[in-house]
């Protein structure tokens, strides 16, 4: 890898923002905050009007309160699972007063962090940071890996079912209704490796890298990609399942 190349995948990984559980410790699944946050100002620019979100953070509500080891291996640098906190920064128009603002933004936030993407969010903390003068024009996320450089392909490209198995887990995973592409943020879109179980004895082991649907529930997508994956291969490996992105 070049110099150049190496730098670039090092500003994606530090671009996807902190690797989050989603679900529990048994769904096997992960999605970058960045992702999460996408979703978040998608649904704040149709449900808050007159509010612009600034800072967007998601991390451990307490440190202490880690919920218990992934079943299986996780990304790296994952945050472990357990409750989250959510802390945004936002600007608002003076239409309505700021605390019936903050009221609605409240809500629009836990409902969707929690209910739609599937983040163990138990708190919202809210900071006005600015008091805006007109309308704030909308301001996209964006999506690091969504752009390969000439010569690359943001994602290994699945082959039919009688290739490799890497390409077998890649068919399996796009098949999946809601995923929209894999993605190679941190390197290959489809990761196979062995694993040494409490036994002693080895396992294989899948992770898989995709990027999901705006429309679709990236919760409900990962344990859907957990079961394909699975499934196309003889041996069954485990499977982790990490969200990038939402298209």
């Amino acid at each position: 890898m070049t110099a150049d190349r190496w730098a670039r995948a090092v500003r994606q990984q530090v671009g996807l923002g902190r690797i989050l559980a989603l679900g529990g410790p048994r769904d096997g699944a992960w999605i970058a905050e960045r992702a999460a946050e996408a979703v978040l100002r998608r649904a704040v620019v149709r449900d808050v009007p007159g509010v612009r979100l600034d800072g967007v953070r998601i991390g451990l509500a307490d440190p202490e309160g880690v919920t218990g080891e992934p079943v299986v291996p996780a990304p790296p640098g994952v945050v472990p699972p357990g409750a989250l906190r959510l802390t945004v920064e936002f600007a608002a128009t003076a239409v309505r007063p700021v605390p019936v603002t903050a009221s609605r933004l409240r809500e629009v936030l836990a409902e969707v962090v929690v209910e739609r993407i599937g983040l163990a969010v138990v708190e919202v903390d809210l900071r006005v940071v600015e008091l805006l003068d007109a309308e704030p024009v909308p301001v996209s996320v964006p999506v690091p890996g969504a752009e390969p450089a000439p010569g690359e392909s943001a994602a290994d490209e699945p082959a039919g079912p009688g290739g490799s198995e890497t390409d077998r887990v890649a068919t399996a995973a796009v098949a999946v209704p809601g995923v929209s592409r894999l993605t190679g943020v941190l390197g290959r879109s489809v990761h196979l490796t062995e694993q040494r179980g409490d036994t002693g004895l080895s396992r294989r082991h899948a992770r898989v890298d995709l990027a999901v649907v705006a429309d679709a529930r990236p919760l409900d997508v990962a344990r859907r990609v957990r079961s394909a994956v699975t499934e196309s291969l003889p041996d069954h490996p485990t499977v982790a399942v990490l969200i990038t992105a939402v298209d």
